[in-house]
């Protein structure tokens, strides 16, 4: 079977772009060719800063010839009903229509509609101008003489060539003859700008790939993510040194070159008094550079490695000189915001009265830092006042939650008091990302104490589902403070998520408090703390994804949340019992007490919606059969069991105590009919069914639970 060989060929498309573009092309082609009725029997994307590229094996040679046969009105239906007949089986006549008859319904109308198979370079041809010039860019543009035109071609950059060929494994192949916006298609492509800019010819993917690799093109992403990592890996090696990890660096550098080059720069060892995190950031946002650092040794190296794209005479010299010369403007910068920082502010008068409001000492850098975010009157948001009194009321949480979580009450309100300190200075003016660990840094050099300078870090994590949560009593205290805050406040002035809009994070926010909870296995009662049955639902449902990520199912969540009894707001409860009713369920016992209950609750349920009278508790003397006993007398010691359990806390003994009313259960449904003539004993019947749905609620609804 013939085999696709379809190249966009363009100037330089951005990197971020490249990985979804490539995807893009794949599915255009792909539904468009499955459309027309053709099959094929893979198909992969390829992509580089000049081209994306699309190899599709095993096409079809052709459509396959298809006949369909579609039902009309009756031969004596109206003359309007026979033209939309006509109009819809693209029929020119009624002649062109058979007349058939069902024996019962009369005659009526068949239409045979007959399409030959296409030519699969017919389909391709027809199908490619529309996909190139709809082609999903998030930025485009128009160039040259032709932009001036209504409806000239948008593409991310000036687009180069079309290279389109098809043919077999083996053997001549054809170009697929189509036009774009004066662009036709082709059989040839051009390799590196640079070192191989002639054209050359293509027929097929191998060809295509080999040719490519010869004209200092690596065509696989892959391929030049593993060629730069392990060319700097041993660049580094070879030094004494060890490459910093950067995957996001290692993708976005693998979009810019087609050929990597990895070269070694450098600047002077006296920037290295800058923080690490710092310097990387600086060298990584200005020049898409890794840094390194000495093998086994902390902090960083002054030394870093840059990608190329070329093959320069001079081995890279020029290109590592130009570089280092960037980077060292840029430490320079980065070495005056870090020293700007831990120099006393000019206008201390005036932070007297917040470093009073604080309790600040304003011989400190960073607590100056904190009193000229109160001074400034930084708004957070219009209706939730300044990031001053924002800090106030963190500090005042964090102090209340610190006997909680096991924290020092002082510390976490020091803590709190600074943890938005570090957004006045310069370092994070410049770089944002270093919220947080600026601060760290900063409350590190004037003396704080280890847990505060964590807690400065670690406040705002999680910020994602790959990020850790903080560990230590204080960062715990301040972290949950500045959710909790942030949640509160939001609700208060009813700005919640809706449907997928969430400018604020507030379902980040959510998620950050339950995964803090629950990683750290912290007994919080958020009733107390919140101010809005909503805001705990939405901590409910948050609850439930979060849960349904670690592997629980949805309905049981469901099922604990509308079980009686309090602890709804203790969420490390509530994922135990999930736990628990999770693994009582995957028991043989577990399913057949899950059937008992279902019954017991569905003839209540039943009975109760017609007004059949339930009794307010089970009678002994109106037992007439064995089974009775023995069930009042099951559920009895379950109860009691239950209690303890529940009391404890110990919900594996809770799920035991329940499990055994099933045996009891089943051999009292077995002999006893439940809706008995005698009023007096269906009333008492129904009475222990309904002992049963409340002792087992004590644990979960197990109506929610679904199967």
């Amino acid at each position: 079977m013939p085999d696709l060989l379809l190249e966009l060929r363009s100037e330089e498309i951005p990197a971020r772009m490249q990985r979804k573009a490539a995807g893009d092309l794949k599915k255009a082609v792909t539904d468009a060719l499955v459309a027309a009725g053709l099959t094929y029997e893979g198909a992969r994307e390829y992509w580089t800063p000049r081209r994306i590229a699309l190899d599709i094996r095993g096409l079809d040679a052709r459509s396959k010839d298809t006949r369909e046969e579609r039902k009309g009105p009756r031969t004596d239906a109206p003359e309007r009903a026979i033209e939309g007949f006509l109009k819809g089986a693209g029929l020119a006549s009624i002649d062109q229509a058979e007349r058939r008859s069902d024996g019962k319904k009369g005659e009526f109308f068949v239409a045979v509609i007959e399409r030959p198979g296409r030519p699969a370079e017919e389909i391709v041809a027809e199908a490619m101008p529309g996909i190139i010039r709809d082609f999903p860019w998030p930025k485009s543009m128009r160039w040259g003489a032709a932009s001036r035109e209504p409806g000239s071609l948008r593409w991310v950059r000036p687009l180069q060539s079309i290279l389109c060929v098809f043919g077999p494994e083996n053997g001549e192949t054809a170009v697929i003859d189509f036009e774009v916006a004066g662009i036709r298609s082709g059989d040839r492509t051009a390799g590196h700008r640079f070192h191989a800019p002639e054209e050359f010819k293509v027929r097929r993917f191998e060809d295509y790939a080999r040719q490519l690799e010869k004209a200092f093109v690596v065509l696989d992403a892959e391929r030049r993510k593993e060629i730069i990592r392990t060319d700097a890996d041993n660049l580094a090696f070879a030094q004494g040194l060890e490459v910093v990890a950067d995957e996001g660096l290692l993708e976005e550098v693998s979009g810019l070159v087609e050929w990597p080059v990895v070269l070694v720069g450098e600047f002077e060892e006296a920037f290295l008094e800058i923080p690490p995190e710092m310097i990387q950031l600086t060298i990584r946002t200005n020049q898409k550079c890794f840094v390194t650092r000495r093998r086994g040794a902390d902090g960083l190296s002054n030394r870093f490695l840059m990608i190329a794209n070329i093959e320069a005479a001079d081995h890279g010299a020029e290109i590592a000189r130009g570089n280092g010369k960037v980077v060292r403007a840029r430490l320079s910068d980065a070495l005056y915001f870090w020293n700007t920082d831990q120099a006393a502010l000019p206008d201390l008068d005036a932070l007297q009265a917040p470093a009073g409001r604080f309790g600040l000492d304003l011989s400190k850098p960073l607590d100056q830092r904190m009193a000229k975010l109160d001074a400034l009157g930084v708004t957070f948001h219009a209706k939730l006042g300044t990031q001053g009194e924002r800090v106030r009321r963190i500090a005042d949480l964090a102090e209340v939650l610190a006997p909680m979580v096991g924290a020092e009450p002082a510390a976490a309100r020091r803590a709190a008091v600074l943890a938005k300190a570090d957004l006045t200075t310069e370092a994070v003016g410049e770089f944002p990302e270093l919220q947080g660990l600026m601060g760290q840094k900063y409350a590190a050099l004037q003396g704080e104490p280890d847990a505060v300078q964590r807690a400065l870090a670690d406040h705002y994590k999680p910020q994602g589902p790959g990020d850790t949560v903080p560990a230590e009593p204080v960062a715990i205290a301040v972290a949950l403070a500045d959710k909790l805050d942030t949640l509160v406040g939001f609700w208060a002035i009813d700005e919640k998520p809706t449907g997928s809009k969430d400018p604020y994070a507030l379902r980040r926010a959510a998620l950050g408090v339950i995964r803090i909870v629950l990683d750290n296995e912290l007994r919080l009662r958020l009733g107390s703390l919140l101010t809005s049955g909503d805001l705990l639902s939405f901590f409910h449902d948050r609850l439930k994804v979060q849960l349904r990520e670690q592997g629980a199912r949805h309905d049981l969540v469901d099922a604990v949340l509308g079980g009686a009894g309090e602890g709804k707001d203790d969420l490390l409860d509530v994922s135990r019992r999930v736990a628990e009713l999770g693994r009582l369920l995957e028991t043989d016992d577990g399913v057949n007490l899950l059937a008992a209950y279902r019954r017991a609750a569905n003839i209540l349920a039943a009975e109760e919606k017609k007004g059949t009278p339930v009794a307010a508790s089970v009678d002994p003397a109106l037992f007439r059969e064995e089974e009775e006993r023995a069930l009042l007398a099951a559920i009895g010691q379950a109860e009691t069991d239950l209690d303890a359990a529940m009391r404890a806390e110990d919900y594996t003994r809770a799920t035991a105590a329940l499990a055994r009313l099933r045996q009891p259960a089943d051999a009292f449904f077995e002999k006893v009919l439940v809706n008995a003539e005698d009023e007096a004993v269906r009333a008492n019947r129904l009475a222990l069914l309904s002992r049963i749905r409340s002792a087992a609620g004590r644990l979960a609804d197990l109506s929610r639970v679904a199967g």
